[in-house]
């Protein structure tokens, strides 16, 4: 909640007052794994989260793997260059890095969608990834409305 530009709406405001609970499992922290941040306590994971770099073994099992990148691995190497910081056992960017846009792909939802018939599964997922992408520029839009206009 507090590293947003853009102000948060009262549901926004609710839902990021939430944590989550600690989901660990036999995922590894390799290169491209999102995994969630949190305090001491490892249920009180926020919004706060890693893209990993590189192997990170000493995670394992201690904090929650949510996704893993599926492409941009430009963006991956890009980051590997900014200057960091080492806190603990975490490594960090001197700078913070912020995210303009991101959307959810789910892949066991497109199977849902086409019913066996791939050609209109593979259409499904398409119109689902476009609809997220839309959602997500929307979002991006406003943003950027809020910053330049009074």
């Amino acid at each position: 909640m507090g590293g947003r530009s853009a102000p948060l709406s009262s549901v926004q405001r609710h839902e990021g007052s939430k944590t989550v609970p600690a989901e660990f499992s036999d995922v590894k922290h390799v290169r491209g794994t999102m995994s969630l941040g949190r305090y001491d306590d490892p249920n009180s994971g926020t919004s706060s989260f890693s893209i990993l770099l590189g192997a990170a073994p000493h995670l394992d099992g201690k904090y929650t793997v949510f996704g893993r990148m599926t492409s941009g691995d430009e963006v991956l190497n890009a980051m590997e260059k900014v200057e960091t910081r080492t806190e603990g056992i975490f490594v960090m960017p001197k700078e913070r890095i912020q995210i303009h846009s991101s959307y959810v792909y789910s892949a066991s939802q497109d199977s849902a969608a086409g019913s066996g018939n791939p050609r209109l599964a593979r259409c499904s997922a398409q119109l689902a990834q476009a609809r997220a992408q839309v959602k997500s520029l929307q979002l991006d839009l406003h943003s950027m409305r809020v910053e330049k206009l009074p």
